[in-house]
């Protein structure tokens, strides 16, 4: 039977009941992307055909997480919602452990890098979801395809949190996970290079996330009710694309949402519609019932995606670190100023300069000895503990981040 069409009002019930759904928080996730290399030289470029011969492979693993793939080839791990943090990391941890040894045995290996630093990757997933995509970004620049191509990220998911005002409330967690990101994305920046060459910015992924098109990555005004603001930021977005059954997707220009709803499409569009439509929005937290921090660059070595999961973990679910932090993040909305993330100057600064920026380290050194503080209260192991602390004086206190550690010459790699 065909989907009802949807109307504006009943578009703007939806999006009010179903991307905040409250209550004490209690579970936790994550969404690993990873970029896959030649396991003995990452500067190969891989061919289509053996990337795909790997992955057939993978998709017979017994996995507890979603195995998906990126247009550009980039593996990506889905956990499902886990009830603490120990239990998320041991299970994500095998899953790693399992795809690992299938790629090594096809000579390749995952790689926790920011953006694709060697070379331009072509696009693998031929569906006409990706295509339309393409097609669009295409129209504002270079971003979008470097960011479907060659973009990898560590991805935490939280509950959106009580109801009630307080450290856990929602409207708390919030406005914390937009200030707050900012100290991520400088604490976490690693990708400082694009084919073959420094880009000046510790975290390309950023940067370009922030330039993909003119509306569709931006955070929703922080000074309104977050359902009523999200709605709107929802419905006033332009339409990436117009699924249908048969032949390529239409690519309209200038249609949002709302314009859909009042007749503005070739047909009327559905639930279906709209929650695709959510999907194709990318702001630096989405809420999708719970609250999906995008924000974190992929993190090198084999357990480095650990450290963001739990620091952000303890900063949001131990009432009294969600106390402190807030305090620490608020007077950066006076540096970010009207603009929304990520186009504001916190943002943009924490992109290009990391942990150099004096008012992000700082903001970062009390942060991370927050969360430490609040990982023994929630009982997190002592490896957990030891890599928090390990990354913090590796770079918090030194005001350093994953990217510092990369060349930064503007060489080519070829010369």
């Amino acid at each position: 039977m065909p989907e009802q069409p949807l109307s504006e009002s009943g578009a703007e019930d939806l999006l009010r009941c179903i991307c905040f759904k409250t209550g004490p928080p209690s579970r936790i996730g994550v969404e690993l992307e990873w970029l896959v290399h030649d396991l003995r030289d990452p500067r190969l470029p891989v061919s289509t055909a053996r990337r795909e011969a790997a992955y057939g492979a993978l998709r017979a693993l017994p996995l507890t997480s979603a195995l998906t793939f990126e247009p550009g080839g980039q593996l990506e791990l889905s956990s499902l919602p886990a009830a603490s943090l120990t239990e998320l990391i041991s299970t994500v941890s095998a899953d790693l452990d399992a795809v690992r040894t299938s790629l090594r045995a096809a000579e390749l290996t995952l790689t926790g890098i920011g953006q694709e630093p060697w070379h331009a990757q072509d696009r693998v997933l031929r569906e006409p979801r990706y295509d339309a995509m393409e097609s669009y970004f295409d129209r504002y620049g270079t971003a979008g395809r470097s960011m479907m191509r060659g973009s990898a990220s560590v991805q935490v998911c939280l509950d959106a949190g009580h109801e009630e005002p307080g450290p856990l409330g929602l409207g708390r967690r919030w406005r914390t996970a937009h200030l707050l990101g900012a100290v991520l994305v400088a604490a976490f920046a690693n990708s400082p290079r694009a084919h073959g060459r420094s880009t000046g910015w510790r975290s390309t992924r950023q940067a370009q996330w922030a330039d993909l098109d003119p509306r569709r990555s931006l955070a929703p005004a922080l000074d309104r009710e977050p359902r009523a603001a999200w709605t709107e930021q929802v419905l006033d977005t332009p339409v990436m694309c117009i699924r249908q059954d048969e032949g390529p997707w239409q690519v309209p220009e200038g249609l949002t949402f709302r314009g859909w709803l009042r007749g503005g499409g070739p047909r009327p569009p559905t639930r279906a519609d709209l929650d695709y439509h959510i999907t194709t929005l990318f702001p630096p937290v989405r809420p999708r019932g719970h609250l999906e921090l995008r924000m974190i660059d992929a993190q090198p070595g084999e357990d480095g995606w650990i450290v963001p999961l739990a620091v952000t973990a303890a900063l949001f679910d131990d009432p009294e670190a969600a106390e402190t932090v807030y305090r620490v993040v608020k007077p950066l909305a006076e540096t970010a100023g009207p603009l929304p993330a990520p186009r504001n100057p916190l943002w943009r600064s924490a992109a290009q300069h990391g942990l150099a920026d004096p008012e992000l380290h700082a903001a970062a050194a009390v942060c991370f000895a927050t969360a430490l503080e609040a990982l023994l209260r929630l009982g997190a192991s002592t490896a957990v503990c030891d890599a928090v602390a390990g990354f913090a004086a590796r770079y918090v206190v030194r005001g350093r981040c994953p990217a510092d550690d990369q060349p930064h010459e503007t060489k080519d790699m070829d010369q």
